[in-house]
């Protein structure tokens, strides 16, 4: 799971941060003051991590959030809009799975949490719009964001299928999205078929769960270019 990889990489970069800055640096600081600690120490092995996680098709979505760690003060300022975004999300939509990881948000909807969709289907249904139609409200107070999209299925059915289908699902949330008047430009969309399951597909209840959509929320160039000039 991606929580467990998450876990798993604060507990490497922070040895790192540990070694490198010294314990009381670390132990002293507060939850953003870490990830300012962690993002600056340990920027020169992220790379390897991400080969680790995201090349063998599991966390793309990690990756994405990881692969635009800034670091040091400015990951701190960007780290706290991100907080603030979390929790917005957090309180409109309680049955997402948000986790905050470094400097981004990574969204899981399953079939019991907003966002799902009928058996073999792609449209957009009601409960799926309102949940769809509060995240886009957030997606406009925080403007400064780059949205990416992931389609994923359970392992029923042939694999070439599930691909299309997830295509098709992630590009109907996107093109949702956008209908309620955020900027295509803010979006990337990609689906990944059976190829990335989270759960025990030899199970109903594990593939209801792989059965889902994922979002990873990064900052923009302009909120990483502010986030450098009010920390310089």
């Amino acid at each position: 799971m991606i929580i467990n990889s998450l876990q798993k990489l604060g507990a490497g970069l922070l040895a790192i941060a540990l070694m490198t800055t010294g314990c009381d640096a670390v132990q002293n600081a507060g939850k953003k003051e870490k990830g300012a600690v962690i993002g600056a120490a340990g920027g020169a092995v992220i790379g390897g991590i991400i080969g680790n996680n995201v090349g063998n098709k599991k966390n793309s979505a990690l990756g994405a959030i990881i692969g635009g760690v800034v670091g040091g003060a400015a990951g701190t300022y960007i780290g706290d809009r991100m907080d603030r975004q979390a929790e917005r999300i957090e309180e409109e939509i309680p049955g997402a799975e948000v986790t905050r990881v470094g400097e981004g948000i990574n969204v899981t909807f399953d079939e019991k949490s907003g966002v799902y969709f009928a058996t073999d289907k792609y449209n957009i249904n009601s409960a799926s719009a309102t949940t769809l139609n509060k995240l886009a409200g957030i997606f406009k107070e925080y403007p400064n964001s780059l949205i990416l999209v992931e389609g994923h299925t359970d392992n029923t059915g042939r694999a070439e299928y599930n691909t299309g289908l997830s295509q098709r699902r992630a590009e109907s949330v996107t093109n949702y999205l956008v209908s309620q008047g955020l900027s295509s430009g803010r979006f990337t969309t990609k689906w990944y078929g059976e190829d990335q399951p989270k759960y025990d597909n030899s199970t109903a209840e594990g593939r209801a769960k792989n059965r889902r959509v994922e979002v990873a929320i990064v900052a923009n160039e302009k909120l990483k270019e502010e986030a450098k000039k009010n920390t310089q």
